[in-house]
């Protein structure tokens, strides 16, 4: 089930000491396709290639967007499909923040791309502390848990995860006119207290409701009839074709037995009957001169 969008970094600081511009974020808002290259969730940016690790994947990246805040700052929102461990675990309270992983020149096109995602238990503010050792050291110490050396990790965020809603079984149930009533009806506060009755406005509009209410039945109906229709039709072409296929097979039965009958006189010319010569008026033969 996939997430709601949750933002993931904003344009600043990364763990390597480099700046994350807005240019960034917008090439990989346009290039990001899950078709081409997913990016999956993984544990703390490790990568295993076993299926029943615990650095095993834990999801994948749906789809980005962009979203500019209140300070003006550009932030990148992703919505991801988590495994049910993912789900467990941020339920859990553990590993619920995220880093994304980005690769500045994906596959030598000069652009931005979102390689990857990480959950991990560093807040923002322990990671601002990760900001300053990692630039200021000799060796970075993110350095082996990337699958580029050029690739950089942003600065975690606290993630939770929502999911999208869907309607429910007796949400698309419901009649049409009764949803309608449920907005303009309002509810009482207590027990005691009456729901209010509509206004003007509203008894048109449930008027208008009814009406489209009633054609919609009559739509389902007539799709009730067509459907009959189209099923005794349907019958009455079986038959027919029945009648043909019985007809055809009787056609060539006739022609079987014909051409048999012809072959058999063709073979044995002998057992046709000769005529018998013609007698005069006295009853004897004519005889030729």
């Amino acid at each position: 089930m996939a997430t709601k969008f949750f933002r993931v970094f904003t344009e600043g600081d990364t763990t390597d000491g480099r700046v994350i511009k807005r240019k960034w974020i917008e090439q990989m808002v346009a290039t990001y396709n899950p078709d081409l290259y997913g990016a999956r969730v993984w544990m703390e940016h490790l990568r295993s290639p076993y299926p029943d690790s615990t650095f095993k994947a834990y999801g994948d990246v749906l789809a980005v967007k962009a979203e500019e805040l209140d300070n003006g700052r550009l932030a990148l929102y992703a919505q991801i499909d988590p495994t049910p461990e993912l789900v467990a675990i941020n339920k859990a309270r553990q590993k619920i923040y995220t880093s994304a992983e980005i690769d500045p020149d994906f596959a030598k096109t000069g652009k931005c791309y979102l390689t990857g995602l990480a959950v991990t238990d560093s807040p923002a503010s322990l990671s601002t502390e990760m900001l300053k050792f990692a630039a200021q050291a000799s060796t970075n110490p993110l350095a082996a848990r990337k699958q580029s050396p050029g690739n950089l990790f942003t600065a975690a965020i606290e993630t939770t995860l929502e999911f999208e809603t869907t309607m429910t079984t007796a949400d698309t149930t419901q009649p049409l006119l009764d949803q309608i009533k449920a907005l303009f009806v309002a509810k009482p506060t207590t027990p005691a207290a009456k729901p209010t009755e509509p206004t003007d406005t509203a008894a048109a509009l449930l008027e208008v409701a009814g009406q489209v209410a009633g054609f919609s039945n009559q739509l389902a109906e007539s799709g009730k009839a067509t459907a009959k229709e189209l099923a005794d039709l349907s019958g009455k072409l079986t038959a027919s074709e029945k009648a043909f296929t019985d007809l055809k097979a009787a056609h060539d039965k006739l022609t079987t037995d014909f051409t048999a009958l012809q072959a058999k006189l063709d073979a044995d010319p002998a057992s046709s009957s000769q005529r018998a010569p013609a007698t005069g008026g006295d009853g004897n033969a004519v005889v030729g001169y």
